[in-house]
């Protein structure tokens, strides 16, 4: 048995059973990660091994004594640098705080430990998760799991990397342009944005306005993703608009019929997004897996104005970003520490009114409805998740996509906008690979808080996509 190979709820199982020990889990995967993650760089600040070993022989212990803690018990999980971590450096990909260490757990590394996961270290992201290929001044760049010369994507690379490479059994991430979905799509594996307000964040300077990113789960197996989910979702106090509500993701999973599914495929947007040759035909090899399941898939016009949608996108993710960055620049010799998209986003939002911000919160507003009108008419959207194959990991961002001038460091990802700006669940699902072997994925948008039905039609397709799962990194 290749330990490392399985899947987390196999691996959760095999523990539990005591057909494997949390110490031989362990050794697995430090061994995993020193053969593989030199190449790929997407685990990093990995804690001391014989440190993990003792945390993986207290995990036995307790299942010697039946007290096993929760699914994940024993299951060595690196945490996306984003989120604070007790006593393990969390740097955002900052030089800035390369030297930080919290005294405490963010809330859903908290809920992550309850579940029984050893914490050994972090995975990669861009500098303050801006962007969505994953390189640093801290760590450097993750490079793609079947292309080392590739990117990852991000800002997830790390994460989506990793679970790839068989380095993590599942792993977390989050998403605000497409963080938790380009990457999957880039590594083959799934990634899950949940509805707004489905994963509380804390600790967050602010829990009224900055909704439109959010933490999730990714998997090699949709029940993976959905068993993370479940431990990460749940309403908390501290986050007032995290969304209320006991709803189990993993159960009954197999208890679906998508013969009753439409789905909607917008593809490029009527022409209004560039896209390189072969995604929309690799996308097309996923809408014939849901036609095989017996879903309705119809092509179907956008239904709003995708460029007065980007404009409004801008001013919010501008707004949004701005205030992140900007608690950095009070000293002034900051500047030079930070990455030129990240001041490129501060700087455009500094002669932002509050009208413009009140007029893009009623265009928002608008594209919400126009969603929910073509919602009247499917169950199910379905989009390309990127507009470019895996590219050049020395190259910063795609600079022009199909003979198109690219206006912004992230206008190739604007595919990805549609599911966040509307607060929508969205799951990426592996489709295929080009034809020089890089992978590709495509988002399945669900309607407002429909995140279990999303699930369900995900792991009926996953049973027909066996054929690209199949495919494995080599190494």
């Amino acid at each position: 048995m290749d330990i490392t190979d399985l899947p987390a709820h196999v691996l959760s199982d095999t523990i539990r059973a005591r057909a494997v020990s949390c110490r031989e889990v362990m050794r697995a995967t430090l061994a995993r990660i020193e053969a593989i993650n030199p190449a790929h760089n997407a685990i990093v600040s990995l804690r001391d091994g014989d440190a993990l070993l003792r945390e993986a022989d207290e995990r036995d212990l307790q299942l010697r004594r039946d007290q096993p803690v929760g699914w994940m018990h024993g299951l060595p999980q690196a945490i996306k640098d984003m989120a604070q971590t007790e006593g393990i450096r969390t740097t955002l990909g900052s030089p800035l705080l390369r030297d930080f260490i919290p005294t405490a757990d963010g809330l859903m590394v908290q809920r992550m430990k309850a579940a029984g996961c050893i914490v050994i270290g972090k995975t990669n992201t861009p500098e303050f998760g801006l962007g969505s290929h994953t390189f640093n001044e801290v760590f450097g760049v993750t490079r793609n799991a079947y292309d080392p010369s590739r990117s990852a994507g991000g800002s997830s690379g790390g994460a989506a990397v990793a679970l790839a490479t068989r380095m993590l059994a599942v792993a977390d991430g989050s998403d605000f342009m497409g963080s938790l979905r380009n990457p999957a799509a880039w590594n083959n594996v799934f990634g899950f944005r949940p509805s707004q307000g489905r994963v509380p964040r804390w600790p967050a300077d602010d829990v009224w306005i900055s909704q439109l990113g959010t933490e999730g789960p990714m998997g090699r197996t949709v029940q993976d993703l959905a068993l993370l989910l479940d431990v990460q979702a749940g309403y908390d106090p501290c986050a007032p608009l995290a969304l209320e509500g006991s709803e189990r993701f993993a159960e009954a999973l197999d208890r679906f019929d998508a013969r009753s599914v439409r789905v909607g495929w917008l593809g490029d947007l009527s022409g209004h997004l560039a896209m390189e040759s072969g995604i929309v035909e690799s996308c097309e090899q996923g809408l014939k897996r849901l036609r095989d399941l017996g879903c309705a898939v119809e092509p179907m016009a956008p239904g709003f104005e995708p460029e007065a949608v980007w404009r409004a996108w801008l001013t919010w993710r501008r707004w949004l970003v701005a205030s992140r960055i900007a608690p950095f620049l009070t000293d002034p010799r900051n500047r030079a520490l930070i990455k030129p998209e990240a001041l490129w986003e501060h700087d455009q939002a500094t002669g932002l009114s509050g009208a413009q911000c009140l007029a893009a919160s009623a265009q928002r507003s608008a594209f919400y409805q126009q969603m929910l009108a073509l919602f009247e008419r499917c169950d199910v959207l379905a989009l390309p998740s990127a507009q470019v194959w895996p590219f050049d990991a020395g190259q910063r961002w795609p600079a022009r996509v199909a003979g198109r001038e690219m206006d912004t460091y992230h206008r190739w990802m604007e595919v990805t906008i549609y599911a966040t700006f509307a607060g929508l669940p969205c799951i990426s699902v592996p489709v295929g690979f080009s034809s020089a072997g890089l992978p590709m994925g495509m988002q399945l948008m669900g309607r407002p808080r429909a995140d279990r039905a999303l699930l369900r039609l995900a792991h009926a397709y996953e049973q027909a996509a066996q054929d690209v799962l199949r495919i494995r990194p080599s190494g």
